[in-house]
């Protein structure tokens, strides 16, 4: 969606690149603090529950196009291991990242596909987001039965964490839609 304003500005592709860049830092800094926020508020437990990292990253998605927001669905959840890691108690765990990693990028890429949809209607971002958020928890729990022989997690832990995580999903599902919105009608709005 960025794109497609950034284009019909006629921004060059040094200014296109930086603002896709602070956009994508900016994101990243909200994929780590939030989850920061929401373990505050409501315990670990809440992490599992609403999946606060999940919601940048689709906003990344939508706003970015596929190609950046994949970048921005990798690095939220390994900057918020590395940071959190030297700070004492990493989030995500260790086991937990590579397919937090998988996953995010799956949600990002996904979301970030119907970008140029969403910058010609804004109510594409309904779809996006479902297709990305069904896309992205099929990935996880593939990724958890193909290796529950090597690594800690089963695939009877991903889904239940998929269970757990159901009610976050869903608000997501109707948040993140209408931030994206809401977000491309202040673009348009100060582009007229």
């Amino acid at each position: 969606m960025i794109e497609s304003v950034l284009t019909r500005m006629n921004v060059n592709v040094r200014l296109k690149i930086t603002v896709k860049a602070l956009l994508s830092a900016a994101i990243v800094a909200l994929a780590v603090l939030l989850p920061q926020a929401v373990h505050l508020a409501a315990g670990a437990a809440g992490g599992a529950r609403w999946l606060p990292m999940y919601l940048p990253v689709l906003l990344g998605g939508c706003l970015l196009g596929w190609r950046w927001g994949l970048g921005v669905g990798v690095l939220s959840p390994v900057v918020s291991f590395a940071l959190t890691s030297a700070l004492g108690e990493a989030m995500p765990a260790a086991a937990r990242l590579p397919y937090m990693a998988a996953e995010l990028a799956v949600f990002a890429a996904v979301s970030g596909l119907f970008s140029k949809k969403i910058a010609e209607n804004g109510w594409m971002a309904f779809p996006a987001v479902l297709l990305a958020q069904v896309s992205g928890r099929a990935v996880f729990l593939a990724l958890a039965a193909i290796f529950q022989g090597v690594a800690p997690l089963t695939a009877a832990a991903a889904w239940a964490q998929v269970q757990t995580g159901l009610l976050g999903l869903v608000l997501q599902a109707v948040l993140v839609p209408f931030l994206v919105m809401g977000a491309r009608a202040l673009m348009l709005r100060d582009r007229g």
